[in-house]
């Protein structure tokens, strides 16, 4: 019988400042209070060093990228070292002149940097003016190999793409993580709030039940300017069970250990892998089918 594998999970759920170093000062807290709460993955919101200047379109806002690695990993590779977890670190990056990305770095337990993933998909609507802002990524859905598993990191709005879960699922992913910023508009709430959080949680869930993983949806809370970010981070089993949740208000710290050998005996006995009808999947790679 093969060995029990475990890993708690710590979703840091916060609220952002317009200061960038007090975000990270923030953030180092929570990840030292999720560390002494068990946890091993220390997830972070989208963008967590900064507001979420997506809102409006404003190029003085270019001014808050940085480069990967620097001052976000010079700051928690060390502290990841000291506490011995993984840290998911998103990041507005600066590559180049005119070029950057909505980013993830990824360090392993031992303060090393493993690298990023760059958000391949990116919304436009009104208050999510992010095409303004980010390039699309140019990196593909790298699985990060980490002392606690393998994960597959993906940002926001990456969350509605089956094919992007897919493939990180068949890169060997055992946990698929999404750091988000996604809340509600005023003139939205009333009458579709509950429905769009429902057809965000529900789409994950079968993310999760389809690849055979668990899911983690680590969400800002707060409200800035008119937009209400609505929290509920959230984890999932591979059967699409809520299994934690957290609330709607910021500086909640919400853990879950996760069984990975469960998830080695669920893909045994739903093998959707094994039955995926690969010949027949070009026109996936097409806009739409003639």
């Amino acid at each position: 019988m093969a060995a029990p594998r475990t890993v708690t999970l710590g979703l840091v759920q916060m609220s952002m400042v317009a200061d960038p170093a007090k975000n990270l000062e923030a953030a180092g807290a929570a990840i030292v209070e999720a560390a002494g709460k068990g946890a091993q993955v220390i997830v972070l919101p989208e963008l967590f060093r900064t507001l979420y200047f997506c809102l409006t379109q404003d190029t003085a806002q270019f001014d808050l990228a940085e480069k990967i690695p620097g001052p976000v990993t010079e700051a928690l590779c060390p502290l990841a070292k000291e506490l011995g977890v993984v840290i998911i670190a998103p990041v507005f990056e600066r590559a180049a002149p005119g070029v950057y990305f909505n980013t993830a770095a990824v360090i392993d337990a031992d303060g090393s940097y493993l690298g990023k993933y760059r958000k391949m998909h990116i919304p436009q609507d009104p208050g999510f003016e992010e095409k303004f802002y980010f390039t699309p990524g140019d990196l593909g859905f790298p699985v990060f190999e980490t002392k606690f598993g393998k994960l597959g990191v993906l940002i926001c709005w990456d969350q509605w793409y089956p094919e992007a879960a897919r493939l990180m699922a068949l890169g060997g992913a055992e946990i698929l993580i999404y750091p988000t910023a996604i809340g509600w508009l005023p003139e939205e709430k009333a009458e579709l709030g509950a429905a769009q959080h429902n057809a965000w949680q529900t789409v994950q869930r079968g993310h999760a039940v389809a690849n055979g993983c668990y899911v983690v949806a680590v969400n800002r809370g707060g409200t800035e300017g008119e937009t209400e970010f609505w929290g509920r981070s959230f984890v999932s089993d591979f059967y699409g069970q809520v299994v934690a949740e957290a609330g709607e208000a910021a500086g909640e710290i919400v853990t879950y250990t996760c069984d990975l050998k469960a998830l080695e005996d669920f893909r045994r006995i739903w093998p959707f892998f094994r039955d995926r009808r690969i010949d027949a999947f070009d026109d996936l790679k097409k806009r739409i089918r003639d």
